[in-house]
């Protein structure tokens, strides 16, 4: 029997290639979007022919209600998010109306409508802000440094309170930063291989960046997503920490992506003040353990191979919009 998913936030990075994971493995792709002017097809692009569109808001619990008990799929991922840290302080209300009263809505629409539908909360390695331990484990205590990490926590919360309350199956992926060449324009990791690709290109001179010293747990996304299908497969929902177990700095970031193209970063990238946050994460480094031995899982790529990845395919990207 064909198994049916639903999926919030499919145009972004992570739900293109849930999608089409789970297209290539025979499941009815059902993908959740917000009405827009631009046309459906050309905000999926090729994963238009496959997946089977829901418009609704986050901020509409009718609608959820009724698409969930409809559709009544067999797995729910929700991926949807206002997912920027720094904006984050910005706007925090629109922050947890979204990340955390969407998640809200979404478990009250399946503990009403389609009670036996397998649950995955996208998580974040945000939510331990200050660790009080490296790495961090499943059990490492929380401390959020941001309205983001803060919204995150409380949407994870709520899945565990749905799982222990309501006997339904909720899983929460505490996933670290994880990129790819699909990674949107506005993320720190994209604008430095976009910049790499331009300054090499003679499209641009100089990148404009924040803290360089900031370290980060980077994985590959594509990889990422499987771990999200896997813990929906285990016969028992639980929480699961992702990442590669490594550190790199946004200056180590630097360094490969402009070497890539045969640039010096430093004669080229700025620091500026502007873009610190008004508190910065500490050291964020996950213990993928549980994930290795419970779901069999573990990275492959390594931090060059995705960080030249990216480059390439701006490299490419950047020809081809100047050769038209």
């Amino acid at each position: 029997m064909t198994k049916r998913a639903l999926i919030t936030g499919i145009t972004g990075q992570d739900g293109s290639f849930l999608a089409e994971l789970l297209h290539s493995k025979g499941y009815e792709v059902h993908g959740l979007m917000r009405r827009s002017a631009v046309p459906v097809d050309q905000r999926l692009g090729t994963l238009a022919h496959f997946v089977q569109v829901e418009h609704a808001e986050l901020t509409d619990a009718a609608a959820l209600q009724e698409i969930v008990g409809r559709l009544k799929p067999d797995e729910i991922y929700h991926l949807a998010a206002q997912s920027h840290v720094q904006y984050s302080f910005q706007a925090p209300e629109v922050t947890f109306d979204i990340n955390t009263t969407g998640c809200m809505r979404l478990l009250e629409a399946v503990r009403k409508s389609s009670p036996e539908s397998r649950y995955y909360q996208a998580s974040s390695s945000e939510m331990f802000g200050e660790p009080r331990e490296t790495p961090q484990r499943e059990t490492t205590p929380f401390h959020p440094m941001s309205p983001y990490g803060v919204s995150k926590l409380a949407a994870f919360w709520a899945c565990v309170v749905y799982r222990e309350a309501y006997g339904l199956y909720t899983t929460n992926g505490i996933l670290y930063n994880h990129e790819s060449e699909r990674r949107g324009e506005d993320y720190v990791t994209r604008k430095i291989t976009r910049a790499a690709a331009a300054i090499s290109l003679g499209l641009q001179e100089t990148l404009h960046l924040g803290n360089l010293d900031a370290r980060r747990d980077w994985g590959y996304s594509p990889e990422y997503v499987e771990a999200m299908w896997m813990m929906l497969q285990q016969d028992k929902p639980g929480d699961f920490i992702i990442a590669t177990g490594e550190t790199h700095t946004v200056r180590e970031f630097c360094e490969v992506a402009f070497a890539h193209v045969g640039l010096d970063w430093e004669k080229h990238v700025v620091v500026d003040p502007a873009f610190f946050r008004p508190i910065e994460s500490h050291l964020l480094v996950g213990d993928n353990t549980k994930a290795r031995e419970v779901l069999g899982w573990q990275p492959r790529t390594s931090f060059d191979q995705i960080v030249r990845r990216m480059v390439d395919a701006d490299l490419a990207k950047l020809r081809r919009a100047n050769a038209d």
